[in-house]
């Protein structure tokens, strides 16, 4: 399976839990430790929690190893591990505050 074929099975799982502004950057160029960025937002942490649950579960069922997981609890920022991709699941106003697509402005949607 193709590096797109994961994003893109990542973004319809996030997708298929409501979870809207779903981008991915490549952030090859500028880290070691991961090439993709995947970025999308929840209306509350509750919804964060369980798209966060859901995406591991798929996760586990394609094979994907999943390194580690922070933020479930409070579940305003939520983010996954999974080696060479990291998601981050957001409430709307956390989003806002810490604009990662901002930060990794040039970095390539994909």
């Amino acid at each position: 399976m193709s590096d797109q074929e994961k994003i893109d099975k990542i973004k319809n799982w996030l997708d298929e839990k409501n979870i809207t502004n779903i981008i991915a950057i490549d952030t090859s160029e500028f880290t070691i430790d991961m090439d993709v960025f995947i970025i999308g937002t929840a209306l509350n942490d509750r919804l964060a929690r369980t798209a966060s649950e859901y995406v591991e579960e798929k996760c586990k069922e394609e094979g994907y190893t999943l390194l580690g997981r922070e933020g479930h609890q409070a579940g305003r920022w939520i983010l996954l591990d999974l080696v060479d991709i990291l998601v981050h699941i957001f409430v709307n106003d956390e989003r806002e505050l810490y604009a990662l697509e901002k930060l990794w402005a040039d970095g390539k949607k994909v």
